[in-house]
């Protein structure tokens, strides 16, 4: 029973957290529920630390789901002595656990190639629009031939189909390749620095090195904003970048930015993100917006009204992500009730999400981001650093990026500061609202009250 109890806790992490933060933080834990209490045990205590630091406050609200009431959580690290031998088949050396393997990560190659079947998207299910025609053309280019560059840089909002690409080439490569076992690494920069730090404390840098310059064919990496004022893991990936430029590898990599934009990032490692192609993503327009939906609908195998489909395009614009969650809760919710897809059903659904006839403009952004955090527009503006301002200003920063066309300068100007204010302010909302922590949630809620 208290087995079950915490892989059901298992259960509802994976589904909230997003797969790498789930693969390399929570999967290691092993969970004890006993009455009111969930003990967790860490393979290390670098990863209890972690744990307690960060993801205490998602995994009490998912132990309270399954246990009721608010459970009382401990972290510690496992007791096992350091160098005893894990049992190994076919083995008769006995050697210190791999850094991978520390995080119950796979023991001989952490980088292991990915079958067909764990790629989550593939060209054939990707809409394309004006938006992004020119992204889609470049990514399906790149797994030939003919395609004059082996690198590519994505860049998009949140929720806009940089994932899917990036997904759909490596699925393509897969597909295509020459030989069965393509050695492909897909991973988020967070993941790629999380790797380098084990191996630095593993003492295992020689095998890092040698497993992304040397032991894979294609590199997919998301999220490479992540790298910004991290000098030693910027001179790693440059190392990387070139050490398979010269071997004639494929490299994709997505950012939130242009190349461009970043700031405290080493100049060669600028010039070589900008080596390759370079394509930015845009909100999808009406008609692509209707597309994708009818697309969803089909594969959902589901009859959804036109009018209804209309709505949930006119209502969310901003992201895709959102515009396919509304209709797989709006199925959702007419299967458990049992009834059809209607215009009610759907007005009802559409309740949880942000709903914009149109996309706000600066001067609304501003107006609501001080009402919300109860400051004058001059406070915003000020050079304080008070806690809640430089929250506040962050927010506005974020949404502004997000809902209005203007350049980060442009946004910086506004608020009388430099465009790498903005960009860290940026990044920092981001992935707090990535990891879910608490503050990302009170971010994300607050800005999805926003409204013209």
């Amino acid at each position: 029973m208290m087995k079950t109890a915490w892989n059901q806790i298992l259960t509802s992490l994976e589904k909230s957290l997003n797969p790498g933060l789930y693969q390399v933080w929570i999967k290691p834990l092993d969970g004890r529920v006993d009455g009111g209490r969930l003990t967790l045990t860490a393979p290390n205590e670098f990863v209890a630390n972690w744990v307690r630091d960060r993801l205490l406050q998602v995994i009490g609200e998912a132990a309270s789901e399954v246990m009721g009431g608010q459970p009382r959580i401990s972290v510690k690290a496992s007791q096992e002595k350091k160098g005893a031998p894990a049992p190994r088949q076919a083995s008769k050396v006995v050697r210190p656990p791999e850094p991978g393997e520390q995080l119950g990560l796979p023991l001989v190659d952490p980088i292991r190639p990915l079958s067909m079947r764990n790629w989550r998207f593939s060209f054939d299910d990707f809409v394309v629009g004006p938006s992004n025609e020119l992204a889609c053309a470049a990514s399906k280019s790149l797994c030939n031939s003919a395609f004059s560059s082996d690198h590519l840089f994505l860049s998009s909002g949140p929720g806009l189909g940089k994932t899917h690409l990036l997904h759909s080439v490596g699925n393509a490569l897969c597909r295509s390749a020459n030989r069965s076992n393509l050695r492909v690494a897909c991973l988020s920069a967070e993941e790629f620095a999380t790797r380098m730090v084990l191996a630095l404390k593993a003492r295992e840098i020689d095998r890092f090195k040698a497993q992304f310059r040397e032991g894979i064919d294609v590199l997919l990496l998301e999220d490479v904003h992540f790298f910004q004022g991290k000098e030693r893991m910027q001179e790693e990936l440059l190392c990387t970048l070139t050490a398979l430029r010269d071997r004639g590898c494929k490299v994709v990599m997505t950012s939130s930015f242009m190349p461009r934009e970043f700031s405290r990032v080493d100049d060669h490692l600028i010039s070589r993100f900008c080596s390759g192609f370079l394509a930015h993503i845009d909100r999808p327009d009406m008609e692509t917006r209707r597309r994708i939906l009818a697309e969803k609908a089909r594969c959902m195998q589901v009859d959804v009204p036109v009018e209804v489909s209309e709505l949930l395009a006119e209502r969310i614009t901003t992201d895709i992500r959102q515009l396919e969650s509304a209709l797989s809760n709006l199925v959702l919710k007419a299967r458990l009730l049992n009834r059809a897809v209607t215009m009610d059903l759907a007005w009802d659904v559409l309740e949880n999400y942000a709903i914009r006839h149109c996309s706000p403009d600066f001067a609304n952004i501003l107006e609501f981001v001080c009402r919300s955090y109860a400051l004058s527009e001059e406070e915003l503006k000020s050079k304080s650093r008070k806690r809640q301002i430089v929250l506040a200003r962050n927010t506005a920063f974020y949404l502004a990026r997000k809902h209005t066309g203007l350049s980060l300068k442009d946004i910086g100007d506004r608020l009388g500061r430099k465009h790498s204010t903005v960009l860290k302010g940026i990044t920092k909302v981001e992935r707090e609202i990535s990891l879910q922590t608490p503050l990302g949630r009170q971010i994300e809620q607050t800005a999805d009250r926003l409204t013209p």
